[in-house]
């Protein structure tokens, strides 16, 4: 998959030889200085190779935007909910951007290719687990039809602070399901 978007962006199925160093660049610093993640040690490149073994066997997307140098400007992916089998058709997913190239729209694009993914492969759930103080994510996802479903209060403690988790679901148009 390689979609134009036009002269500057291209959407791409990232791999892990052209990609794998940026999404760890882009991994790692969410980690260190934001509360995108909540992790507090930086992954290696060996996380990264073994994420994409995952993603791939599971036939879950990595999907990335590239400029016209090849760069790498931020990415998206989903992978399951929860590991219980009354959860396969619940996803949840995630969307990275480079520090450099947040605020600047891409993350709609890369919203709505994850979307138009999940669709395609028939999921019916769609859950974001945001930090309540990502006023940016909240405000991306509500726009795309997400519904705030929950908080967690004090989830996790990071920088010094007590954090709180918010959900985010979007029900996806998919076929029925036999009973």
């Amino acid at each position: 998959m390689s979609i134009s978007l036009d002269s500057a962006f291209t959407l791409v199925r990232c791999q892990f030889e052209p990609h794998g160093q940026a999404i760890l660049a882009i991994f790692n610093h969410a980690i260190l200085h934001t509360l995108s993640l909540y992790e507090y040690q930086p992954r290696s490149l060996h996380d990264i190779r073994l994420w994409f073994d995952f993603k791939a066997k599971a036939g879950f997307p990595v999907l990335g935007l590239v400029n016209d140098q090849g760069q790498l400007l931020g990415f998206a992916s989903y992978g399951p909910f929860r590991p219980q089998a009354a959860f396969v058709h619940t996803i949840e997913h995630s969307i990275y951007m480079r520090p450099d190239q947040q605020g600047k729209g891409l993350g709609n694009i890369l919203l709505q290719a994850i979307i138009d993914e999940a669709s395609r492969q028939q999921f019916h759930s769609m859950v974001a687990a945001i930090d309540s103080t990502n006023t940016a994510s909240i405000a991306l996802h509500q726009k795309f039809g997400f519904q705030h479903t929950g908080t967690i209060h004090q989830a996790a403690y990071k920088f010094e602070h007590w954090l709180d988790l918010v959900f985010y679901q979007l029900l996806l148009p998919s076929a029925e399901l036999a009973t």
